[in-house]
């Protein structure tokens, strides 16, 4: 068995339980993961095959995203909620390599990327990054928190990037005063970049088998319709960026790369922007 640095640090974190983060870290092909998440993960992609391509085009959103916040529409601020374990281009590389002076804060409640914050912090002698630990399901912690304040000014545009973590909050209602609360906090011209999972594209008996929470590790999700996520945006008065809603992978692809299919990606994306 390939040891990864979770197996190094299971005194410090429950290894018994699969956790989001770790699961996909596994998806993507990363080690930082335990028995639990492999296991929970291998079952999720034994009724849906593709769900290695839906990580991986989630993840290239979220670089296509930031970069084009960047690039585009001069955000130099970015909260990542639900960032999950470092990889390849994670949002502070991206922006900061745009702009060097670009401040990032990273939250997540897996105790597992507290270990890795060291990684997460690499910042560009510029700017900064900081690290949270928080659940999106009380973003008033996040934004009380002083690390936050030391490292963001909130009186200047943000970008708040919920990237597939959305869907572990089950009530619309919470999900859609999350959004209200991050956003309220931020003035005119901050953004919301957002993946959510779904069941639009798949076939009944799959949407069916990964919904209804007999496979291990689905019921932790809820795969949100379009309409769904649409309206969780209208609620908030956000501004839809071109091409609005839409499959992660046809969310402004990059020249000459070919989206896979909607089916086997199955994860919507989103920037908006707050008036």
């Amino acid at each position: 068995m390939v040891r990864g640095v979770a197996d190094d640090v299971s005194s410090t974190v429950d290894s018994s339980t699969a956790h989001p983060a770790r699961r996909y870290n596994y998806w993507l092909g990363g080690k930082d993961n335990f028995a639990a998440d492999r296991e929970s993960a291998d079952a999720i992609e034994a009724v849906f095959p593709h769900i290695r391509t839906a990580a991986v085009e989630n993840r290239r959103f979220l670089q296509r995203a930031v970069r084009v916040l960047a690039e585009q529409h001069g955000i130099r601020q970015f909260l990542d909620i639900g960032t999950g374990l470092p990889t390849a281009d994670n949002t502070h590389q991206v922006a900061q390599r745009i702009d060097p002076a670009s401040r990032v804060v990273y939250v997540d409640n897996d105790p597992l990327v507290l270990t890795h914050a060291r990684a997460l912090l690499t910042s560009a002698p510029e700017g900064r990054t900081a690290y949270i630990s928080a659940d999106l399901e009380n973003p008033e912690s996040i934004l009380a928190n002083p690390d936050l304040a030391a490292t963001l000014d909130l009186s200047r545009p943000v970008a708040v990037m919920l990237i597939a973590v959305l869907h572990f909050v089950h009530d619309d209602k919470q999900a859609d005063e999350a959004i209200a609360t991050l956003l309220g906090a931020l003035p005119p011209g901050s953004f919301l970049a957002l993946t959510h999972a779904t069941a639009d594209f798949l076939p009944p008996e799959i949407a069916a088998a990964l919904t209804s929470g007999q496979v291990r590790g689905t019921g932790s999700f809820e795969g949100r319709s379009g309409s769904q996520i649409t309206r969780l945006l209208d609620d908030n008065g956000l501004e839809l960026l071109e091409p609005g809603l839409t499959v992660v992978s046809e969310w402004r692809p990059d020249p000459g790369v070919t989206p896979p299919p909607a089916e086997h990606v199955s994860v919507y994306g989103a920037v908006a922007r707050k008036p």
